[in-house]
């Protein structure tokens, strides 16, 4: 019986160890939420102009300023309860200070045009947040003799593209096809546009950035270290503190570019011509961007060329005759002027058009991602032409791959699908209010998603961060324990593959309380799966 009760003391005692080095390990809980205090927070150490609140006559028009989607512009969207227009670094400072003190989260936002507007709503109006709105940040300064450029991250991609065409015309940068885009979202989920072939991501010209962190500091990249900037070059905005400013390396463009756009309908051979651009758009010359977007019954093959026209035709000829590209289709143009072209469809338009950053939502619109890994088959294509005769059909933008992609590590930087042929966006936009007409378009994009999953990347089927999709899945109220990280693996992993647990070890040590949190941020690596798994340095 002695023997019995020491091993039962014993047992007791182990447990209650165990339960100490549990409590011992994990990080302290973040403070619950005060947001009268946080407000008195603000006050006290920012400018009156900048902190817009509910009470403020200019709330309502500054937070919808940068809002690109009418879905999450209505009186059920839960909002924050106080935005922060930051004209400086100090303002964002001091707003993370307050927010980190007085339990209220921070959400940055850039350019708004985050798919599920994460960066300036949120689903549940259970726990109040605040926006810190980088708009005023968005100086941009081009160093045209040693091909850099720093960039603030509320200045969009139309004011980068410009700013640099008036400093050189033979510079240029690999960002993405809408000026409008905010740059500090952009390069924070890789990013890519016309140049990628070429060039590779945005986020792989990122030399520099400074941020602020969790707890309110002020950190470059010396002072961040390199895993923290490995982080915050395709890891999804709005997980790992609030980036203030980017310094890129630009690239040089040739005086003359190319480009065509030449539509093929159904009833054209279209069918056939897409199944064939899946083998010959990613191994093409790097010096050739050929995409698709499939709309109706119509395929347009959309090229951009770094050379002259007699170089993209005769590329053509040789690689894809069946097109059928003649000189005719082609027009040679500076390559901010093919900026302009694929922007606004069209030529001689102002370059001064790259500055207009939009008045405000005007649209409603949804999207969902895929990658492709092997040509999908041509039956498949020729039966998704039904689909874009439904009520509320949208449409397809197809970008290959190929190129300098594949030639760098999918673990260079979070963006993981580098070896992919593809990328598939499926979009849907309409401008009638109401329900019945929103489950429409978006019921068309989550029924053809269905449809291709057998033809698209498996074991995880991919997704593109920077084309957010919550129907992937969202974050639970576990914070930072290893049921919340669990969860989060269903739509992290879709995103960054095997650099999800990388992201989630960085975001343990630069943010253990979850500050930077949103329905689908990184969470926090649970110590108890460190050094189990993951072996990098973190």
């Amino acid at each position: 019986m002695a023997m019995v009760r020491r091993s039962f003391a014993l047992s007791l005692l182990a447990a209650f160890l165990a339960v100490l080095h549990r409590a011992a390990s994990a990080a302290p809980a973040a403070p619950s939420p005060d947001t009268a205090s946080f407000l008195r927070c603000l006050a006290a150490d920012l400018p009156p102009q900048v902190v817009h609140t509910n009470a403020s006559p200019s709330y309502a028009s500054v937070l919808e300023s940068s809002i690109k989607n009418l879905l999450f512009v209505t009186p059920a969207t839960p909002t924050p309860v106080a935005i922060v227009a930051a004209a400086d670094a100090s303002h964002v400072q001091a707003a993370v200070r307050c927010g980190a003190r007085h339990g209220v989260r921070v959400r940055p936002r850039s350019g708004g045009h985050d798919y599920e507007g994460l960066s300036y709503r949120s689903l549940s109006a259970a726990r109040p947040f605040a926006i810190v709105d980088l708009a005023a940040l968005r100086a941009v300064r081009v160093n045209a003799a040693r091909r850099t450029a720093w960039v603030g991250s509320g200045a969009t991609l139309g004011e980068l593209y410009y700013a640099i065409a008036n400093r050189s015309a033979r510079l240029g940068f690999p960002g993405g096809v809408g000026p409008t885009v905010g740059l500090g979202g952009h390069l924070s989920g890789g990013g890519f546009g016309l140049l990628l072939r070429k060039h590779g991501l945005a986020a792989d010209h990122v030399v520099d950035a400074v941020i602020v962190d969790a707890e309110g500091r002020l950190l470059d990249r010396a002072a961040m270290g390199e895993d923290l900037f490995w982080a915050i070059r395709g890891g999804g905005g709005g997980s790992f503190g609030v980036v203030l400013r980017w310094k890129l390396r630009l690239v040089r463009v040739p005086a003359t570019v190319a480009v065509f756009a030449v539509h093929r309908p159904r009833n054209q051979s279209a069918t056939a011509l897409l199944a064939r651009w899946q083998r010959v758009a990613p191994a093409l010359p790097r010096d050739v961007f050929l995409r698709v977007v499939l709309q109706n019954q119509d395929a347009q093959f959309q090229s951009l060329y770094l050379g002259t026209c007699a170089g993209l035709v005769a590329t053509m000829a040789g690689r894809f005759p069946e097109l059928g590209v003649t000189p005719r289709d082609c027009i040679e143009m500076m390559w901010i002027e093919s900026v302009l072209y694929f922007a606004f469809y069209g030529t001689a338009k102002p370059r001064e058009l790259l500055l207009d950053r939009g008045a405000g939502p005007e649209r409603y619109f949804k999207a969902k991602s895929d990658y492709v890994s092997e040509p999908v088959p041509s039956h498949v294509w020729e039966s998704a032409w039904s689909w874009f005769l439904r009520d509320g059909a949208g449409l397809l933008i197809l970008d290959p791959y190929g190129g300098r992609m594949a030639g760098v590590s999918p673990s260079a930087t979070p963006f993981p699908h580098r070896r992919e042929l593809y990328n598939l966006q499926y979009y849907g936009f309409w401008f009638e209010n109401g329900t019945e007409v929103s489950e429409k378009h978006v019921g068309w994009i989550r029924g053809l998603h269905r449809e291709m999953e057998p033809y698209v990347s498996k074991n995880p089927r991919g997704a593109y961060v920077n084309y957010r999709d919550l129907d992937l899945g969202v974050n639970g109220d576990d914070d930072g324990g290893v049921g919340g990280y669990e969860k989060a693996r269903a739509w992290g992993e879709m995103y960054f593959k095997a650099n999800f647990e990388r992201l989630a070890a960085v975001k343990a040590k630069v943010d253990p309380h979850d500050f930077f949190r949103n329905e689908q941020s990184i969470p926090p690596l649970p110590s108890s799966r460190k050094g189990l798994s993951y072996k990098g340095n973190y």
